[in-house]
């Protein structure tokens, strides 16, 4: 299953930041951001995720964070 997300990260410290609590949420997780796109896209890959939870992260981060469809 593959999630994208349009988001308010900017920074690759913001990304450092994200990086242990993205990690944590499964050990199948790849993903990545892509800050040169305008909705600074974070893609995911993995299987049984939940969108709710990357939202819900990134906000606890104080990133909006929003799927794609």
């Amino acid at each position: 299953m593959i999630l994208v997300f349009k988001t308010t990260v900017e920074t690759d410290e913001d990304i450092r930041k994200l990086k242990p609590k993205l990690d944590d949420l499964s050990a199948d997780l790849e993903w990545n951001f892509d800050l040169e796109d305008c909705d600074k896209v974070l893609r995911v890959e993995g299987f049984c995720i939940s969108p709710m939870a990357i939202i819900n992260l990134l906000a606890e981060s104080s990133f909006e964070c929003e799927e794609l469809e």
